[in-house]
């Protein structure tokens, strides 16, 4: 199912889901404009076509305790596929990497670390991260505050980019 193939309701779908994931299908159905049971069904072809990859609570990492937010940005001294999916594998591993993403120039990696304190993340840093295997350097930003997080995708553009195809 590419984006071609979903209709204005499948998008509707998506759109109310990434907005509010905890709502009952009768509601969604109702928002979309559509009865319960298509809907489900709609759902279900979404989340098996995988343009659903799961519903997730949004936790404040503060208040668990979680101070300390660090981007890390990563050089790897080989970018031979199979030490770039080492690397990649090693991030699953870790805990406190909550992303890792693969980059295109001067860096090959930025994670998205989350650690209850400084001294939790210098650990890491020094202990695991810098320490692992093909790592050449590592590069940190401590984050002050976060003024936008926002997940998924701006439908708005999606819908506004679709009616300039049509």
């Amino acid at each position: 199912m590419g984006t071609s193939k979903l209709d204005e309701i499948d998008r509707k779908i998506l759109a109310e889901l990434q907005a509010d994931g905890r709502m009952t299908n009768v509601e969604l159905a109702k928002r979309v404009g559509i009865s319960a049971p298509p809907c489900l069904r709609r759902v279900r072809t979404l989340e098996e076509a995988g343009y659903i990859r799961g519903y997730h609570a949004d936790v404040n990492p503060r208040e668990l305790g979680f101070e300390v937010q660090v981007f890390a940005m990563v050089r790897l001294h080989s970018q031979a596929e199979t030490d770039l999916s080492a690397f990649e594998r090693r991030c699953q591993a870790w805990p406190l990497v909550r992303e890792c993403h693969m980059l295109n120039g001067e860096i090959d990696f930025v994670l998205k670390c989350a650690a209850p304190d400084l001294s939790t993340f210098q650990n890491f840093l020094t202990g695991e991260l810098t320490a692992a295997e093909n790592v050449a350097s590592v590069k940190t930003s401590l984050v002050i505050r976060c003024a936008k997080d926002e997940p998924g995708v701006p439908f708005d553009v999606l819908e506004e980019r679709l009616a300039k195809l049509a």
